[in-house]
């Protein structure tokens, strides 16, 4: 009779750990820059719900049709092709800025972030963008006036304003 023996080594690896994780530390200082960049659809609204200045200012970088189909109540229309010309006038250095475009699958939040970034604007990118916005249900403004969808159980908790993250 033989007896096969398996070593660790001989064992597939599974391609969540062919990988290995980061080291606690490194993983700290990942985790806590990626907050500094980033901030959350529900975060955003409910600091721009509570009473007084939120401490910053939401920009939308989408087009012109964009914006009229919907946006953030309050925010501050500003393509990014127009940030070089226009950031200055409209925004205030000492105040942080919010970016914001359609959604995950769109990158323009993220240039327009970089553009004001590199105007010296101190600037945080809203994380969902637009999309997520909408699908949780916060009220929305368009040309036609104010708007707001059923929150999408899949995005946002339903019986609760918290989701406990």
């Amino acid at each position: 009779m033989t007896t096969t023996q398996t070593t660790t080594a001989q064992l597939p690896v599974n391609p969540v750990l062919r990988v290995p994780p980061a080291s606690p530390a490194a993983a700290a200082a990942y985790f806590s820059a990626s907050l500094a960049f980033h901030a959350d659809v529900s975060d955003v609204a409910g600091a721009l719900a509570a009473e007084g200045d939120p401490g910053f200012v939401v920009i939308d970088s989408r087009s012109t049709a964009s914006w009229d189909q919907g946006h953030v109540p309050g925010a501050v229309h500003l393509p990014t092709a127009q940030i070089a010309e226009q950031a200055e006038k409209l925004l205030d250095k000492s105040v942080p800025v919010v970016t914001y475009c359609w959604g995950p699958g769109c990158n323009g939040a993220t240039r327009a972030a970089l553009a004001l970034a590199e105007l010296g604007f101190q600037v945080k990118e809203m994380l969902g963008g637009f999309e997520y916005w909408v699908r949780e249900g916060f009220a929305y403004e368009t040309w036609e006036g104010p708007a707001r969808s059923d929150a999408d159980p899949l995005t946002a908790p339903v019986d609760s304003d918290d989701c406990g993250c």
